[in-house]
């Protein structure tokens, strides 16, 4: 007669899949992953937009300087920093964003009010002076403008 052997066959059953732990852990890094870039990117794009604002009213100055020289006489550029707008001889009145503050420090003779202001340019190219600071969160960028020369200048920092 036949002989029955009996063996055990010790394997283990094939996973099809990933368990529940698997997922979540990975959930999980990709999430922490995803709040360091965006943290990273909206200090970028801070920095972008600040630097945007403060590059076009450096070319506002300058413009007004070189029509004051050009055209031999005095030119203005007016701020109302309650609007939070500037206008340069000839130009649009321009908007800064509503998140972005103005500060502008300027000669007694060229305040206007409370809310407006402006830095005058002379035909030599020499102006009254002042600053212009803009403020978006914790980026700051100063622009000076020298009242001997009329040079205009960027200073780029933060509030901490």
């Amino acid at each position: 007669m036949g002989h029955l052997e009996q063996f055990n066959v010790n394997y283990k059953k094939a996973r099809n899949g990933f368990s529940l732990l698997e997922i979540l852990l990975v959930m999980v890094f990709i999430a922490v992953i995803a709040g360091f870039v965006s943290s990273s990117m909206s200090k970028s794009l801070k920095k972008t937009k600040i630097r945007a604002v403060s590059k076009n009213l450096v070319s506002a100055l300058r413009y007004t300087r070189g029509q004051a020289v050009v055209k031999h006489d005095q030119k203005t550029i007016s701020f109302n920093v309650k609007e939070k707008t500037y206008k340069a001889p000839r130009k649009k009145t321009v908007h800064i964003p509503d998140e972005v503050e103005i500060y502008v420090y300027t000669a007694e003779s060229d305040i206007a009010d409370e809310s407006t202001g402006s830095i005058r340019f002379f035909s030599d190219g020499s102006s009254t002076g002042g600053w212009v600071k803009l403020v978006y969160g914790e980026k700051i960028w100063k622009i000076n403008v020298n009242w001997l020369t009329g040079e205009i200048s960027t200073v780029e920092g933060t509030s901490s």
